[in-house]
């Protein structure tokens, strides 16, 4: 054993001095990851942060395979070690590129994540901040492949036909996926010319509106009032016809429709209507100065039609907001039906009448189970 010590100690020593060493970095590469997080994690948000996990754990896989390889050399003969050495570079390098890569677009967008909230608390538009984040994070990675890509002789070729043949490569592409570049063509148009941006409430069909959460690259992000996220790729949605309640005046006139029966008094109905309205907190005054010098009231309730069976009212009511519209519009409907009931204003509802040409039809209808015995002894 000790003759076995003598022969491989600088063997052992190698791999002994290559352990602890690895140990160290494996320890030092976790400290360093808490005490980063520790700063960091006051001034951002959390998920903002996960690229450094992923940092950590290819650093983690690095000192990992070096320590490996380098223990190997104490069983490999020169030539071997002088092949295992190029392969470790060659994985060193890649993994310095990849973690300079993520680094990168993590600072990016912790950038861009800073400005767009100053933004945010200042009142303005974010829109074009986070598609530039979008832009400026696929530029970061597509360079880093592209640096890996350069790291293979193998490969290198086809770097040099992807850059010198761009434009065959955009035609190509562009065949390919159409669908693709026709999702981020719109969505550039729609940060040019803002059609709506983050936060507008904007409506497309029934089913689909609420407020713009994101406009990314490929698609924008609706979340609706039940808090269910509507992704609509970017061609589609450059394509309809859409609402938007924030393009240049947030005030909304909401309609309020009341039916009432012929025998109602109209005009005892228009005043509850009326003062219904003008008790809400949230109708506000939005009449012109020509209209309060010829003092226009603030809503004004009209018979916009006379239908089969009932009269139809109408009250055009303006809040500050389309949230402040449905509400003041559901909570109208609740205290005008009160106030109908407690003054006898009668809405309407459907009446059926039924003509029996007998005694016996009529008997067989509010009797079915004599309809049933009768029906049964035929």
């Amino acid at each position: 054993m000790k003759k076995f010590f003598i022969t491989h100690q600088n063997d052992l020593l190698l791999i002994g001095i290559t352990l602890i060493a690895v140990i160290l970095l494996l320890w030092l590469t976790k400290f360093t990851y808490g005490f980063i997080i520790k700063k960091l994690q006051t001034k951002f948000n959390p998920k903002s942060l996960k690229s450094l996990l992923r940092v950590k754990q290819i650093l983690n896989t690095l000192w990992i395979i070096i320590g490996l390889g380098t223990m190997s050399f104490a069983f490999l003969n020169q030539e071997t070690i002088d092949k295992v050495k190029d392969k470790m570079e060659l994985i060193v390098y890649v993994g310095v590129v990849i973690i300079l890569t993520i680094l990168f677009a993590a600072a990016m967008q912790l950038f861009f994540s800073k400005q767009i909230q100053e933004k945010i608390r200042e009142g303005e538009d974010s829109t074009n901040l986070q598609f530039l984040q979008y832009l400026g994070t696929i530029a970061v990675y597509f360079l880093g492949v592209l640096l890996i890509i350069l790291a293979f002789p193998s490969l290198r070729t086809l770097a040099g036909t992807i850059l010198g043949g761009a434009g065959i490569l955009a035609v190509v592409i562009g065949i390919a996926s159409q669908e693709a570049l026709a999702n981020l063509v719109s969505g550039i148009f729609i940060i040019t010319f803002k059609p709506f941006k983050i936060g507008d409430i904007v409506k497309i069909t029934e089913e689909m509106m609420g407020t713009v959460h994101d406009i990314t690259l490929r698609h924008t992000v609706i979340q609706d009032f039940q808090n269910k996220m509507i992704v609509i790729p970017n061609a589609i949605i450059n394509k309809e016809r859409l609402i938007n309640y924030d393009l240049s005046d947030n005030k909304v006139r909401q309609w309020v429709f009341i039916r009432i029966s012929y025998d109602s008094d109209i005009d005892l109905a228009k005043k509850i209507m009326y003062e219904e309205s003008m008790n809400h907190p949230f109708t506000i005054d939005n009449r012109t100065p020509l209209e309060k010098a010829n003092k226009e009231p603030v809503v004004l309730v009209k018979v916009v039609e006379l239908q089969e069976s009932c009269v139809m009212l109408r009250a055009w009511v303006w809040t500050n907001n389309y949230a402040d519209s449905f509400t003041l519009k559901c909570d109208l409907y609740e205290s005008i039906k009160k106030r109908f009931d407690a003054e006898g204003i009668v809405m309407p509802f459907p009446h059926r009448m039924l003509v029996f040409k007998d005694e016996k039809d009529q008997e067989s209808y509010k009797n079915p189970k004599y309809n049933d015995d009768s029906t049964s002894k035929d």
